[in-house]
């Protein structure tokens, strides 16, 4: 049980170290266009993110799976500009949510990538484990609940900047998205590799 405990919290820290704050990020892309009352929505798209996660370490562990590191660190950043991206360019729109099984298609892949980012460090979490797969659950469970702190902080971010300050939802979600935008151009830089 103390393994099991100690991995969740692993998780956890994993998803909250600002260090590498890319996770950060992009889950608050995901939150941002949300309000309370469209949590469920959220969840899913929070839960594909951590079922891809959990998919490529599986893939690594089981399978053997692997790609260049160089790629993946690359790819990270660019998953999120493309979902800072997206937020700017639906935002207000009515429809945007009409096909959720997409959103949570690309959550889900975009987390296998996020994963495979990782898969160093899981790898040497896992050298001297007896169950991988209590491993791998006990860390999803951290994960998600790591993610599910910021969809709550983001949730009451938007609660307050549109409900009290009354900021419009569409320019809170553009600014939001633009800044997050900003904040990983640089990572996109640092990590080019054509």
């Amino acid at each position: 049980m103390d393994d099991f405990l100690r991995n969740v919290i692993f998780g956890f820290e994993h998803v909250l170290d600002w260090s590498a704050y890319d996770h950060i990020l992009f889950i608050a892309l995901l939150a941002v266009p949300y309000l309370f009352k469209s949590w469920k929505k959220l969840l899913w798209l929070v839960t594909a993110f951590t079922i891809g996660h959990t998919l490529s370490l599986m893939l690594v562990a089981f399978a053997k799976v692997s790609f260049s590191s160089a790629y993946i660190e690359f790819l990270v950043p660019v998953t999120i500009a493309v979902t800072a991206l997206f937020n700017i360019f639906t935002a207000g729109n009515r429809h945007r949510d009409n096909a959720a099984w997409i959103g949570i298609g690309i959550s889900l892949f975009f987390g296998l990538i996020h994963g495979f980012a990782f898969s160093s460090a899981y790898t040497m979490l896992a050298a001297g484990t007896d169950n991988e797969f209590l491993l791998l659950i006990s860390y999803a469970l951290g994960i998600e609940g790591a993610q599910l702190v910021i969809v709550l902080g983001v949730l009451v971010l938007n609660f307050v900047f549109t409900g009290i300050f009354r900021f419009s939802k569409k320019d809170w979600i553009q600014v939001t998205s633009g800044i997050i935008l900003g904040m990983v151009i640089p990572m996109l830089i640092a990590r080019w590799i054509f």
